[in-house]
Parts: structure tokens; sequence; C-alpha cells
């Protein structure tokens, strides 16, 4: 092994002129292949040498001529080379010294004399030897003029290589300027040149000096480019260095004066600090920029100027929201119901939108996240249903109240020119839960005022619309930020008060109340368990049964939800909490028998109907934000001209239909054989009981209709039939909403025949199979239909009915 080294030695020492006549070069020499380098004709090269082969050419050299032959490999990876694996075209060398290593390998210092070419390599030998051919330079020809301006030039560009940085000993320099041979000047700057292996043995194998000397020129130009470009990055990177210098050295003087003035530095290791969170954070360009600029203003701030402060919980804000962080979501869907059923009794539509949510986002990774809205009368558990929602997936949850609000800032944030500036409620309730998925309840969003400092409801029309608010602004971030990901579910108790754009924006889930048997059942999973526990019970202290639990539902409750139900069940576990702090430790059992002792006399009567069949009073049934009511209809008539009076605190609605059902009455007067003077020469007086609660609504049409033609006939109208239905000028009976809470109340009353309009039919699939088995449905199309049904043929038949 042969490789160039590092220090190179003297060059110019003993250097062997090969014009002397005495220097005889033998046809057969021995070969010391060479590694990375080639050695040109008059060049001085310190070698190192650890082959075996290598060491014996050496040997042999020294003990005959002491000449060799360098020649250098294709491949300097290769070990063992054999024929091919060299170059054709080698240097004679002449060995001037040789010494020996203690780690056992030689360094020599060879000399080039001539060039020669491998006519026959023998590999048997202990060493590399090479019958050689000379390659001698033509004759010298009389010197050209082209021939020494190329002289000239390269003599030039080596100066200037010299200028510009290049290692090129003084003695060279010197050879250079006095040499006066195309050649010798071509192999003396070569070997001066950082050539590749290739292009140093293409030099090499040129036998023609003044096309050596060309190519050596050409490649010296490249390497002056070369010099040339690394100087002025050497300038410009010193220029930069000297700046950074001079700036640290400016920082450094700064820091020693607040340092005495004892200012300063908190804020820039709060700076230091935001830079390094931001070196962490990915976020989007803009957003990056936004902090970039707030960070750079706060260096250039005093530490107790009032923006300061300002631009500090700014940034703080920023840095403290959740700008990746994304909880797993699960995607178990068993689980997931699971979860939805132990928390939640019924409710299965509820329960079916979350599960297929479920599903499609363990098909897609890119689904949006749902806006949902949950509509129905207080205590049916909508707000309870989005802590469930948002334990079955897995998130965190965050409830925001919206009732009430009439500031849009609430929603959107406030400018950061305002002082105590703060982000909307949106951004605050994500950096609570430092999640970008949170389930997000908007509750109460049918409570929403609006004044001169703007709509609420106009400002979360962005935040609940999935094709804007993947970048939602708020006024204080002042940049975009992401609720795509963010499952909103909003609660309203009516629909009505709510803006049509906004209501839009949302997917709503209507939640009716619940039934008697979905009451026992909450009651016994849920509210005995819960006030047992909260009232420091326990099973073997008080005891329910189901009779006493279904006579409370109907007794001592009139709600759609459970609130009241909850309420009385608490009442109960106090008592007997009281009972126990006393010393009893005999277990209560409360039943239907004893309840009374607890609760008092019955509140509501489940009978309170009128069981009596009676002139001008009918049963109607209420849909109102607390469920359904019963909705009893009174009318009488007086002497007088035929004015219409109505009480009870009617809304406009209500009364237009009351006058539809007089109209009717008045027109088709025959058909029931009364005299149309009935109308001219009486007054008719309708009054709706409770009359401080307001009521309005068509749905009370064709009962005001059965209860004017009532009075005018004579004939009674069946007590244990319910009505509901919008009345038409021709008769006509049309549909009306709130079917499933006015079947509930009808049932919870006792009513057993209920007339509804026919379009309603197809509401009953969401009526309980209990129920539907226990009541009788009539559907009208007509108004002479109900009149079938709820006028008493003859007045004959008893009027007291015995009781179902």
């Amino acid at each position: 092994m042969a490789k160039k080294n590092i220090d190179l030695e003297d060059q110019v020492e003993d250097i062997i002129d090969d014009s002397d006549p005495k220097l005889q070069i033998p046809k057969e020499l021995p070969v010391l292949m060479l590694r990375d380098i080639v050695v040109f004709p008059y060049m001085v090269v310190p070698l190192f040498v650890g082959r075996d082969k290598s060491k014996n050419a050496i040997d042999e050299s020294l003990s005959s001529h002491r000449m060799i032959l360098l020649l250098t490999q294709k491949n300097a990876e290769v070990e063992d080379p054999k024929r091919e694996d060299s170059y054709d075209v080698g240097t004679v060398a002449l060995i001037m010294r040789m010494l020996k290593l203690p780690d056992g390998r030689i360094r020599i210092l060879a000399q080039g004399i001539m060039r020669a070419k491998v006519v026959k390599l023998d590999e048997n030998r202990p060493y590399y030897a090479a019958r050689i051919k000379v390659l001698e330079s033509p004759e010298k020809e009389k010197e050209s003029l082209e021939s020494e301006a190329l002289m000239r030039n390269v003599r030039s560009d080596l100066e200037k290589a010299t200028n510009l940085g290049k290692n090129i000993p003084p003695e060279v320099m010197i050879i250079a300027a006095n040499v006066d041979e195309p050649g010798r000047l071509a192999d003396l700057t070569a070997s001066h040149l950082e050539l590749k292996v290739k292009e140093a043995q293409a030099l090499l194998a040129i036998i023609q000096p003044d096309i050596r000397l060309r190519k050596v020129y050409e490649l010296l130009t490249k390497e002056l480019e070369l010099l040339d470009v690394q100087s002025k990055i050497s300038t410009e990177a010193k220029g930069e260095m000297d700046k950074l210098q001079k700036q640290y050295f400016l920082r450094q003087q700064m820091k020693a004066i607040q340092k005495e003035l004892g200012e300063g530095s908190e804020l820039q290791e709060e700076i230091l600090a935001y830079k390094e969170k931001l070196l962490k954070l990915k976020v989007a360009k803009e957003v990056r920029e936004e902090l970039e600029k707030q960070i750079q203003r706060l260096s250039q701030m005093h530490p107790e100027s009032a923006e300061t402060a300002v631009v500090r919980n700014y940034l703080d804000w920023m840095f403290a929201l959740p700008w990746n962080k994304t909880t797993v979501d699960n995607l178990n869907l068993k689980k997931a119901k699971t979860i939805l059923d132990e928390d939640h009794y019924g409710l299965n539509k509820v329960k079916e939108r979350i599960l297929e949510y479920l599903g499609v986002s363990k098909l897609s990774k890119k689904i949006k996240g749902p806006i949902i809205c949950f509509v129905g009368p207080p205590g049916v558990g909508k707000t309870s249903l989005g802590r469930s929602i948002a334990r079955a997936l897995g998130r965190k949850f965050i409830r925001m109240s919206l009732g009430g609000i009439r500031d849009e800032a609430e929603i959107r944030g406030h400018r950061r020119t305002y002082v105590g500036a703060m982000p909307g409620r949106i951004v605050q309730g994500i950096r609570r839960c430092l999640s970008n998925n949170p389930v997000f309840m908007l509750d109460e969003v049918d409570k929403i005022g609006a004044d001169f400092r703007g709509d609420p409801s106009s400002a979360l029309l962005e935040v609940l619309d999935p094709e804007q608010n993947f970048s939602f602004r708020d006024h204080y971030l002042g940049v975009p930020y992401d609720l795509s990901k963010v499952m909103f579910i909003t609660t309203a108790n009516l629909l009505d008060t709510i803006q049509p754009a906004f209501r839009d924006r949302m997917e709503v889930i209507h939640l009716p109340g619940y039934t008697e048997e979905e009451k026992l059942q909450i009651a016994l999973r849920h509210l005995i368990p819960k006030q047992i526990s909260e009232n420091a019970l326990n099973e073997k202290m008080i005891s329910f049964t189901k009779g006493v639990i279904k006579k409370i539902v109907s007794f001592y409750t009139r709600e759609a939800g459970v609130r009241n139900l909850e309420r009385e069940i608490s009442a109960v576990c106090r008592k007997v909490a009281r009972k126990v702090a006393e010393g009893k430790t005999k277990l209560s059992k409360i039943t239907s028998q004893n309840i009374e002792s607890y609760l008092g006399p019955p509140k509501i009567f489940k009978d309170q109907l009128h069981q009596a069949n009676r002139v001008g009073v009918a049963t109607g049934v209420a849909w109102t934000a607390a469920g359904g009511e019963l909705l009893f209809v009174e009318a009488t008539k007086m002497k007088g001209k035929g004015v219409l009076t109505l009480t009870g605190s009617l809304g406009d609605v209500m009364k237009e239909s009351a006058q539809a059902a007089l109209a009717y009455a008045r027109s088709h007067a025959r058909d029931f054989n009364v005299d149309p003077k009935i109308f001219a020469e009486n007054d008719f007086h309708i009054h709706i009981p409770e009359g401080a609660i307001p009521k309005d609504g068509p749905s009370a049409g064709i009962t005001m209709a059965t209860v004017l033609l009532s009075v005018c006939t004579g004939m009674m109208i069946k007590w244990d039939v319910a009505m509901t239905g919008e009345i038409t000028l021709r008769g006509q009976v049309l549909p009306v909403g709130g079917i499933k809470e006015k079947v509930l109340a009808a049932q919870r009353a006792g009513v057993k025949k209920m007339i509804i309009p026919l379009p309603n039919k197809k509401d009953l699939i969401n009526i309980p199979k209990k129920i539907l088995k226990e009541m009788k449905f009539i559907f009208v199309e007509d108004i002479n239909q109900v009149f079938e049904h709820a006028l008493m043929v003859s007045g004959k038949e008893k009027d007291k009915p015995k009781n179902t």
C-alpha cells in the first residue's frame, strides 16, 4: 500500500536531471501500486508502503538501480490488484530516501523521472514487475509564440492562485518562473492542482507538451474560478461573523447596563423562552409569522410599559392553545354503546346518531365534527347527554351556557386595542380542555339575546358552519384557528326563537318527554342510586318499590322530564337520613301506602278529567316547552248580538282559530239543524282555564269548533275523548306539531281515545308500543268526523259513565 503523506517534504532537494546521459532507465522495473494519487515527472512525494508486495518491490529497487515504476490503481479499495485494476501509464521514479517505521511500514521519498507505459506486468513474483516502454517527449522544436503565451498565462495564473490562498511553496514558484519547457511546466503545475485521479491520469497519458500544457491551463483556470468563489464566501462569512460578534458585544453591554439598572433580565429570559416554544410549535405560516412579529416587538419594549403586558398576555394565550393536541377517539362501537346505555335510558335516536358518527370516523379519518342540536322540554337529559357523548368518544367535554348572552364579543373576543381584552368563550373553552377536538356543548341557544353590542347568534354562524369553522378568526387572536375537529352540541327548549340561518346550520334531534314506564326505569337505574349516595345512605337503610315510584310520577309530578321526580326522591331520602341520624337503624321501605307520610298529600290528581259528559266542555291537549298538558276548552252562550269573547290569556293565533271555528259553525248551521238566528241573537264566550298562563297556537281549532257546536245544539261532549288539530273555514282538519308530547299528556291523565289529524298518523311511530295498545286513536280529515266521535248522539245516554 502506498499513500501520499500530508506533510510534504522539500520537493526541490536532490532533484534529478533526466538529461543526465549517465541516467539509464532499465526496460524492466519493480512496480509500486498507488492509491488515490498520480505522481508526475519532476514531482517529489513521500509515500507510505504497507503491502508485502510493495515492500518487496522497494527492496528490489534499492538493491539494484533504486528505480521503481509508480502505477495508480483504478479502484483504491482493491487490496490485491491485477493487471486490469491499474492504469497502463505510470511514472518511473527514483527512491531518494527510505525509512522503516516501528509499525512495520516503510516510508520512502520518491522523485518522478519519466513517463512509462506498461508492456507486460508479471504478477507471479514476490513483487510486481513490469516490462516498460519509456514515453519520451518529442524532440524540441523551435518555441512558437502561442507556446510562449501559454506558458506566461500559466505562470500568471499560478501567482493569482497563490494570492487567492492556494498553498504553493515559494520554491515551486521560483522553478516555474525559470522553466522554459512547456512539458515540464505542465507537469509541475499539475502536481500542485487538486485533481481527481481520473483527471490526473489523463494528463499523465498526454505525451505532446503543448497539448498537455493547454489542458493544464484549462484546469488551472477552473481552479482559479473556484478559488475566487471560495474567497468571496470567506469574505462574506467573515463579515457576518464580525457583525454577529459586534451584536453579541452590544448585547452583553446592554445586559450589563440593564443589570446595573435592575431591569430587563427577566424580560430577556421570557423572550428566549418564547423563541424556544416557537421552534417546537407546529402551526401554519400565518400564525408563525404573527408570533415572530409579536416576539420581536416584545424584545424592543421597555419591561415596565403597559404595552409589554398586552403583548406578553397575547403570547401566553397563543402558546397555551392546543394547536396540534388531539385526543384519540374511542372507535369501539360496542363499548361506546355500553357507555351511552349506562348513562341514559331510552333516547335511542340520539344514541344511533352518535354511533353512526363513530362508524364513519372509523372508516374515514377526515370526517368533520357534526353540529347537533338537542331540542326538548327541560329535564329530559340534554346537558347530561353531552357529557355522556364525550365519555363514549373518549374526548374532553366543555359546556358553555348561552342563556342571556347579548354581546357578540363573548363569542368572537375583543380586539387587543381594548383595555382588558380577552379571547371569546369559544377559544377560552378550547384552551381549558387542552385539546383541539373536544365535545363542546352550547347550552340554551334559544335564549340568546341581541342588543347594541351585536347579535351573538350571528357570531355563532361561523363557529357552527363546517365549511367555515376550519379557519375561525377570533378578534383577539387575529389569526385563524381550526374548529373543524370540534364536535359542537347545542341544546334548546324551543326552535321558534332561534334565528333561521343559525338553525339551518344544525342537525336538529328532538327529545320528547318520557313515558311513565321510562321514568320508572330512569328512577330505578339512575335517580334513586344517585340520591341514596348523595344523602349518605345505603341500600340497607332505604328501599323504593316500583309502585311508589309510579305514584310519585302520577300524583306528585307532572312534567316531560325527570327533574321534579328527582327532587321528590331526594325529599324522601332526606327524611330517612334524618331518622338514621336520630338513631333509627331499621330499613325504611317506601311504598305507595306510606308515601304520603313523606311527601304529604298528592299535589296533582291523575283523574282531573271531568268524568262527565257535558255541554260546552271539551278536552284538548297542548304542547309546551315543559312537555304536553291537558287543555280544557269551555264555551257558553247568552243573549246578545253575536259577539265572540275569548278569555284565558290567548295568543293571536289561537284567537284566529276561534274566529275560524265560529265562522264554520255559522256557515254550516243548517247542516247541524241549528237555526242561524242563534248567532245573531246570542253572544258566545270561549274560555280556557288557567287564565294566567299564556296560550297560543292553532292546534285547539277543532276543540273550539266542537264546544261551539255543542252549546248551539245542546249535544254533550264525551269526557274521555281528547282532541287536537287545526281547522280551516272549509272544515278541513290540518296537522299539528308535538304529537308525542300530547299523547303522553293524554295517557298520563287517563284518556283512552284521542282524535288527531290523519297526516299526523306517521308521528305515532315514536310512541311506545305499550301506549299504542292502551289508547285508541281516531284519525280525521274533516270536522264532521270530529263531531261524529266527540259528540253524544242522544242526550238520553248516561251522563256519568263508569270509570275505566
